[in-house]
């Protein structure tokens, strides 16, 4: 009886963790409250020296294919990018509902809504900027929080949206510099944002100044901004994986801190950095071969810029690398006629190339480059372009 009584107990007991394992399972499979934040359309409708005026519509996407999820609250917040001190400058802020089946209240408040099955809604945001002189202002970040209330409870989330207010003439770009194998001109810009294209980009500041045989070389961080390909730390979450693998990493290494590790586990999966992680480490310890991770794991891998890795206000995020930047160049070359290339150089004088146009001398691209004439810092000249001597 007593035999009977344990076997009928160890049977309930795994009955038991196969429900549990099953019902882990299909909690893992779910979205949970995957409302996305989109950035729309932002315009600035008035530019005076002492009023600006900015105006977005921003969306929220219900990402979900069988959940509805509520947005109780949405605010917003703005934050000033200046040369100069902000002493006297003003900022009001304002968030108006745009629901296509329910009109906004007249007095501003943000009523829960409902967002359904694979349906977007909208909002309005105006910014408001006062002061006696705007001219120094270089950017202003919003930051739109939203809370979300579904199956995960009860989320609070953000979007960003950076929109540039200083830009520089295309004349602006005359300081050519002599190297060895070519002259190279860093261009100035105003802050790029993934409100941009770099396409437009090179038409509105580099034409002016290009020649035929010129080549033109952008950085691969202001192409990922303007391909949005940066994350808010608060957005990543770290799983067991990317908690522990950080700590093996150089303090130098954007992969040395959770959500910079996370960040490549969601583009690459846990899988591959595991065992990137564990065939890196061999080859290291035993074989004297360093590198093999970023090898195994991707381009990504190195490409990453955690945390303070690039200028303000992209210093607050995690910015990855760009995608499909072979087929960026040859857009580049087809609209504009010039020859482009996406790098990545530093002061230590390494200069890495991306992607090129075919029949690009890539010697003569890192020749001109090694000295960064981009600079590293605020400079705000995402792009160089180099001229070959004859």
């Amino acid at each position: 009886m007593a035999g009977i009584l344990g076997t009928l107990i160890g049977l309930l007991v795994l009955a038991a963790v196969v429900v549990w394992l099953l019902i882990e399972w299909q909690y893992r499979q779910r979205p949970g409250n995957r409302l996305e934040f989109a950035a729309g359309e932002w315009n600035i409708t008035t530019y005076e020296p002492e009023r600006y005026v900015i105006v977005g519509s921003p969306k929220l996407i219900n990402q979900t294919r069988q959940l509805e999820i509520m947005v109780p609250e949405v605010s917003a917040e703005a934050t000033l990018l200046s040369g100069e001190s902000l002493k006297g400058v003003t900022v009001r802020i304002s968030v108006v509902p745009h629901h296509e089946d329910a009109p906004a209240r007249s007095d501003g408040y943000w009523f829960a809504y409902i967002v359904k099955i694979g349906k977007t809604t909208g909002m309005k945001v105006r910014v408001e900027i006062q002061g006696p002189d705007l001219r120094a202002l270089k950017a202003v970040w919003v930051r739109v929080r939203y809370l979300t209330y579904g199956p995960e409870g009860r989320i609070p989330k953000a979007g960003h949206v950076i929109v540039p207010l200083r830009f520089p003439k295309p004349e602006a770009a005359n300081r050519w510099r002599e190297t060895a194998v070519a002259d190279v001109l860093p261009v100035p810009t105003h802050l790029l944002t993934h409100l941009d294209s770099p396409i437009e980009v090179v038409k509105r500041y580099v034409s002016l100044h290009a020649k035929p045989g010129d080549i033109v070389t952008l950085g691969e961080t202001p192409i990922a901004i303007m391909q949005g390909r940066w994350r808010h730390p608060s957005d990543v979450r770290p799983g067991w994986v990317a908690k522990r693998i950080c700590y093996f990493f150089m303090p130098t290494s954007s992969l040395a801190t959770a959500c910079g590790m996370q960040t490549l586990i969601d583009i690459v999966g846990p899988w591959r950095v595991v065992y990137a992680f564990a065939a890196g480490a061999i080859a290291k310890k035993f074989l004297g071969k360093p590198g093999l991770f970023y090898e195994l794991a991707g381009e990504q891998a190195r490409l990453i810029d955690d945390v303070t890795g690039t200028l303000p206000p992209y210093d607050q995020f995690i910015v990855l690398g760009p995608k499909d930047a072979a087929g960026l160049v040859q857009q580049i070359h087809q609209e504009t006629g010039l020859k482009a290339a996406i790098v990545d150089v530093n002061d230590l004088k390494a200069v890495k190339i991306l992607a090129a146009t075919p029949d690009t001398d890539l010697d003569l691209i890192s020749k001109a480059l090694i000295d960064n004439p981009a600079g590293n810092a605020d400079e705000q000249t995402p792009v160089v372009l180099i001229r070959p001597k004859p």
